[in-house]
């Protein structure tokens, strides 16, 4: 017997499974905390720092931080990226 998925990429595999959403979602969430992470290094902003730029808690931002929790609202995400400078983009390809 064959393997199905031999030659088939891991976005296909995935659908085929039912977990491409979720990966999707997953990979997303850990892109956008390194980058928010690595701004705040650039800026040498600390935690308790950013938070204050945010006008939120430390406990927020670390939600935000954590790449493993994907419930994150819009509007604090675009919050940090106002803290550092940046501006968010978001698009539906």
């Amino acid at each position: 017997m064959t393997n199905k998925h031999i030659g088939s990429s891991l976005d296909d595999f995935l659908k085929e499974e039912g977990m491409f959403e979720e990966a999707a979602a997953h990979a997303l969430k850990r892109v956008l905390a390194t980058q928010i992470a690595e701004a705040m290094d650039a800026e040498g902003l600390t935690k308790t720092a950013m938070a204050r730029r945010m006008k939120t808690s430390r406990a927020q931002l670390d939600r935000l931080l954590d790449p493993n929790n994907e419930k994150v609202q819009l509007d604090t995400v675009q919050r940090a990226a106002s803290a550092v400078g940046r501006t968010l983009r978001i698009e539906l390809a």
